[in-house]
């Protein structure tokens, strides 16, 4: 039993690929006369928090307390906050009574998130 031939295709040739899709679409140059943005936009200053480490009352286990906020902030901004520092830290906590409970002894991360966000940090 012998297959019955197919007609083949012909790939060597390139004159067969001719139609380009985006040949119809037109692009315009930016405008000369564009303002160059800048870098990054000011950091917004917060006001100043208080770093603590606590072990009292939580079987030996450290905790960094993050303090002091200014009466200003909501509470919304407070809890996107602790999120960012959980998630960044890569540790549990919690938000309670306007402080910021991070499990873990990581206060240099902490403080360096914190300046980042335009805080001024004061304590360990």
């Amino acid at each position: 039993m012998s297959k019955p031939n197919k007609a083949r295709i012909a790939t060597s040739t390139a004159s067969q690929l001719t139609h380009n899709p985006f040949a119809a679409i037109e692009v315009e140059a930016p405008p000369a006369s564009a303002e160059v943005q800048s870098p990054a936009p000011p950091i917004a200053k917060l006001g100043r928090v208080v770093l603590r480490k606590e072990t009292a009352h939580r079987g030996g286990k450290c905790v960094i307390v993050v303090d002091d906020f200014a009466p200003h902030l909501g509470s919304e901004f407070l809890e996107e906050l602790s999120k960012k520092l959980r998630k960044s830290c890569g540790c549990g906590g919690a938000l309670k009574d306007r402080r910021i409970e991070l499990q873990g002894d990581h206060p240099e991360k902490v403080r360096a998130l914190l300046q980042a966000e335009g805080f001024r940090v004061a304590g360990i």
